[in-house]
């Protein structure tokens, strides 16, 4: 996890312009670099590093001897790249598992390149000989990348946006900055005065497509068809991978614990592999809660369950809303579901980075949105629109749970390993009939649990746990975050202010105080950019006036229950 920063074309001094990459420091706390490009006196490449592979050599940009004319600035992990190096018996000059992009584009091009890397990347690729940018994204976002550039041709790219909006340029006064597109790379023309000219955008994965990497996998072989056991089967083996493949660090590994199934399920499975690596360190699982919380009480009895070293966080309403002006800051969002659910995040990656050595966190992410874990899916018309429905949240994942668990985690300088994520697992997943992935008895993610039923990784009462809200679950029942966020911007936000909301946000005006409340403290730290994103986050199906899973009915006749 590092920040990557980089400027094509720059009219302005780049000394000055570097100064914004400062913004992203966090990113990467152990080092940082720039580096201009030889005979482009204004192209300049910025790196912030988090040391986690590769501790001498792992300064970017990445250049080796053999290719003088390639320059590789890149944020993400490949997790494959000693077995394509092995396959094609390329030799490396470090241990960087980003150097195999530079074999892999020498030997085949970029679109070969970017469908062989399996992890999570976001990168700037620049080959002086061909005068060529390549610009790439992985499947669903993990890793960020923004983007700006202008008529005239000058680039500018950063891990987040807030390294780029206050950099200046001659012909526009306001530079628009949008978050590059997940699952896609751009082809970029370099003129001799350093500027660019966009030549093609291409899209090379669909989540659906088993990824062109997966034929020079050593994953044990999977069965075929769709008989409930050899599906089962294969999930087994599938995520077991996942987690296995992302051990790859040179620095210790925690694991996020809210209680629920999916980071039971990683931090279980993580604690097998590790054992199995013979690492020498305990597994540390990290819970956070306020008194009373459904989330801690269930985290607990997981941590027991499998012998990790626990730890919980405890916070009350007013540590975390003070700490939503940061939270907003560090987001770039002000999406509700977005902001209610970073707080509990951030305030625990505070917690991680300040008390503990880990720097890798394992966390359950992406699980909800491939295995329509989300309760409004029991409200799905039917298992292909439910399939349909996953589809988005999962292109979508950028704009919403990826982006919340990236930058709450990257504010403090750890890196997040989302294993559900994971490209073979994920293809594997939705090539399975729509019917067999929707809820059944009432229980969402019923395959998921029941892969799992026979294997004793957690206790059964957490593996039959409902859905909890990650905002919800870490308040009591009685009092729900979102309550408390209510009742707080009550007093903060008046009646006249929500008359006039359309007049002062006429792009995704907000319906409610909270929602008001937190554009508010957006458009202080960005004002203008409002269509960073495109619409809120809500449930579908049912009349939804609020996207906490506390006020959807199947969760109060569950409570009840």
């Amino acid at each position: 996890m590092c920040g990557i920063w980089a400027l094509f074309g720059s009219d302005d001094c780049l000394s000055v312009q570097c100064l914004s990459a400062m913004k992203i420091a966090h990113r990467g706390p152990d080092a940082f670099r720039f580096e201009n490009v030889n005979g482009y006196t204004n192209c300049c490449f910025g790196f912030h590093r988090l040391a986690v592979v590769d501790p001498l050599f792992g300064m970017q940009p990445i250049r080796v001897k053999k290719y003088p004319y390639l320059w590789l600035c890149y944020n993400g992990e490949i997790y494959n790249y000693k077995k394509m190096q092995r396959h094609f018996e390329f030799e490396y000059q470090t241990n960087v598992d980003g150097e195999i992009i530079l074999h892999l584009y020498d030997k085949g091009g970029i679109e070969q390149t970017i469908c062989m890397l399996d992890g999570v990347f976001a990168f700037v690729l620049l080959d002086t000989a061909n005068k060529k940018v390549f610009l790439g994204r992985d499947t669903y976002g993990v890793r960020p990348l923004f983007k700006a550039m202008t008529e005239d041709g000058f680039l500018a790219v950063c891990s987040e946006a807030k390294g780029l909006v206050t950099l200046k340029h001659s012909t526009t006064p306001f530079l628009k900055v949008e978050p590059f597109l997940p699952g896609h790379y751009e082809v970029l023309d370099l003129k001799p005065n350093g500027k660019v000219a966009s030549v093609e955008m291409v899209k090379y994965h669909h989540c659906r497509d088993e990824p062109l990497h997966a034929l020079y996998d050593n994953v044990d072989k999977l069965f075929p068809g769709f008989e409930i056991e050899t599906v089962k089967n294969n999930l087994r083996i599938l995520f077991n991978n996942a987690v296995k493949k992302r051990l790859m660090t040179d620095r210790r590994i925690g694991c996020l614990l809210s209680g629920g199934l999916d980071s039971s399920l990683v931090a279980a499975t993580l604690l097998k592999q590790l054992k199995e690596a013979q690492v020498q360190y305990t597994l540390q699982t990290f819970a956070i809660g306020m008194e009373d919380s459904p989330d801690l009480l269930a985290a607990r009895k997981v941590a027991n369950h499998i012998g990790s070293e626990h730890y919980e966080v405890l916070f009350n309403s007013e540590e975390g809303i003070q700490a939503l002006d940061e939270v907003i800051f560090s987001l770039e969002t002000y999406d509700i579901t977005t902001v209610r659910a970073s707080v509990g995040m951030y305030l625990i990656s505070k917690y991680i980075r300040k008390n503990t050595d880990n720097v890798v966190i394992f966390s359950g992410e992406g699980s909800d949105e491939l295995t329509q874990g989300y309760i409004y899916f029991h409200k799905a018309p039917s298992p292909e629109e439910a399939e349909e429905e996953s589809e988005r949240l999962l292109r979508e994942l950028y704009l919403f749970d990826v982006l919340r668990a990236d930058r709450t985690t990257a504010a403090h300088g750890l890196e997040l390993r989302v294993p559900f994520l994971d490209h073979r697992f994920s293809s594997y997943y939705l090539s399975l009939p729509p019917e067999m992935r929707t809820p059944k008895n009432g229980i969402e993610k019923h395959l998921l649990r029941e892969t799992f039923e026979e294997s004793n990784l957690i206790p059964k009462e957490i593996l039959w746990r409902p859905k909890e809200a990650f905002s919800d679950g870490i308040t009591s029942v009685k009092n729900s975050w979102f309550k408390i966020l209510q009742e707080y911007v009550e007093h903060q936000v008046d009646d006249a202010m929500m008359a006039n909301a359309a007049q002062k946000f006429p792009f995704n005006t907000p319906k409610t105080k909270e929602g008001y409340y937190y554009r508010q403290i957006f458009e202080r730290h960005y004002p203008g950019r409002a269509d960073w994103l495109s619409h809120y986050w809500m449930p579908k199906w049912i009349n939804a006036t609020d996207p906490s899973a506390r006020t959807l009915t199947h969760y109060k006749s569950a409570a009840k229950a």
